[in-house]
C-alpha cells in the first residue's frame, strides 16, 4: 500500500472509530456538570440568608445552626471544577460532604418546625421556597448527569467508537450514587 492510499484509508477510518465523537460526549458530561456545580452552589449561597433568617429567633437550637453551618463550610471548601469527574475518589467525597449538608439542612428545616413565630416568617417561607426549588433543579441536573455519563460511558467502550476513545485517553467515568442509607433497597411498609 502506497503511503496516498494509507492517507486515504485514515481519512475514511478516524471519523469511524469516533475519534472526533468522543470529544462531543466529553463536552456533554463537562456541560452536564457544570449545572451539577451550579446548582450546589446556589444551595450554597441561600444558606447563609436562611441560618440569619433562623438566628433572628433567639430560642433556635444553636446546635442545630452549627451543623449547618459547618456542613455547608465542609462543602464549599473542596475545589471543585471539571476534573473532579475523572477521579472517582474525589467525586465520592464531593458527593458525601453534598450529602451531609443535605441532612443538615434537613434537620434544620424539621427543628423550626417547633418555632411558630419562624414558620410565620415572610422571610424563613421565601427562603423554604427558593431552597426547595433549588432542591428541585439539584435533583434535575444529577439526572441530566448521569444520562450523560451513561451515554458517554456507551460511547468510549463500544467498538468501534471505543479506539477512538482509547486514541483520546478517554475512559469510563462514574456517576452519582445513591446517598440516602437503604435507598438500594425496597421500603418494608406495614399497617
Amino acid at each position: 500500500m502506497n503511503r496516498h492510499s494509507v492517507i486515504v484509508v485514515l481519512v475514511f477510518l478516524v471519523p469511524a472509530c469516533g475519534y472526533n465523537g468522543v470529544i462531543d460526549k466529553d463536552e456533554r458530561v463537562k456541560a452536564a456538570w457544570s449545572d451539577v456545580e451550579n446548582q450546589y452552589q446556589r444551595r450554597a449561597d441561600l444558606i447563609p440568608n436562611l441560618v440569619n433568617t433562623v438566628k433572628a429567633s433567639s430560642k433556635f437550637e444553636q446546635d442545630t445552626l452549627r451543623q449547618v453551618t459547618e456542613a455547608r463550610a465542609n462543602a464549599t471548601s473542596m475545589k471543585v471544577d471539571a476534573s473532579i469527574i475523572d477521579d472517582p475518589e474525589r467525586l465520592k467525597r464531593f458527593e458525601a460532604a453534598q450529602a451531609q449538608l443535605s441532612g443538615a439542612l434537613s434537620r434544620l428545616i424539621a427543628t423550626a418546625e417547633a418555632y411558630p413565630d419562624l414558620k410565620a416568617s415572610q422571610a424563613y417561607r421565601d427562603l423554604l421556597a427558593q431552597l426547595e426549588g433549588t432542591e428541585n433543579r439539584i435533583a434535575v441536573a444529577r439526572r441530566r448527569y448521569i444520562e450523560e455519563v451513561a451515554d458517554y460511558n456507551a460511547y468510549v467502550q463500544k467498538l468501534p467508537t471505543s479506539l477512538g476513545a482509547r486514541m483520546r485517553g478517554k475512559n469510563v467515568r462514574a456517576a452519582f450514587t445513591a446517598t440516602t442509607p437503604g435507598a438500594d433497597r425496597v421500603p418494608e411498609v406495614k399497617f
